[in-house]
C-alpha cells in the first residue's frame, strides 16, 4: 500500500505492484519526460516526439484546442476520451507504478497543481488497468484528469502515466 500525500493534495492512497521487468533508469527517464513536458499548454504532436521521444517512451498525445497559438496537433493514437481536448500520456515496457505514481506527482508539484484537487468527473472513463486517479483543478473552469496504471498481457506488460485536460465546464454544461 502506498500512502500517497497529505490530505489537502492532490493524491490518494493506492495500492501498487512490486517489481518491475523495466530498469528503474529507464522509467525513470520516461517519467522525467512526462513530468517535464506533459503539462505544458505549449506542448504539439510535434514537440512531443522530439522532447519526449529520447526518453525511449511510448507516446499518445493530442490536442484538439491547445493553449497557445500552435497548429493544432492531430490524434495519434486512441481516439480522444469523450469531454477531454488534451491527453498527454506516456507508457513504458514493465510494472512500475511507483515509479509512475512518483513522477506524475512531481509534475503536479512542477506546474503547482499538487494541492488544487477537484473531483474526478463521475462519467469520466477510466483506463484498463488504472491504480490510480486523480483530478486537478487546472483554472476556475477547467480540470485535468491524471491516471497511473499497468496494462497489456502478463508477459508483456506497460506501465502507463497518463493527464487528461477536459473540455471547459462552461461548455461541458451546454
Amino acid at each position: 500500500m502506498y500512502a500517497a500525500c497529505a490530505p489537502a493534495t492532490l493524491c490518494l492512497t493506492v495500492s501498487l505492484a512490486a517489481g518491475s521487468a523495466v530498469a528503474a533508469q529507464d522509467a525513470a527517464s520516461v517519467g522525467k519526460a512526462f513530468a517535464d513536458h506533459c503539462f505544458s499548454p505549449h506542448l504539439t504532436a510535434e514537440t512531443a516526439q522530439t522532447q519526449m521521444g529520447p526518453s525511449g517512451a511510448r507516446i499518445d498525445f493530442y490536442d484538439l484546442r491547445p493553449f497557445s497559438a500552435a497548429t493544432t496537433s492531430p490524434v495519434t493514437g486512441r481516439a480522444a476520451t469523450t469531454g477531454t481536448d488534451r491527453r498527454c500520456e506516456v507508457a513504458f515496457d514493465g510494472i512500475d507504478p511507483t515509479t509512475a505514481f512518483n513522477w506524475l506527482s512531481a509534475g503536479l508539484k512542477q506546474e503547482g497543481l499538487i494541492h488544487k484537487k477537484a473531483e474526478v468527473p463521475d462519467d469520466f472513463t477510466h483506463q484498463d488497468g488504472m491504480t490510480f486517479i486523480a483530478a486537478a483543478q487546472l483554472n476556475p473552469n477547467r480540470i485535468a484528469v491524471v491516471q497511473v496504471g499497468v496494462r497489456g498481457p502478463s508477459d508483456m506488460p506497460e506501465t502507463f502515466i497518463n493527464v487528461e485536460r477536459l473540455t471547459p465546464l462552461d461548455e461541458a454544461k451546454q
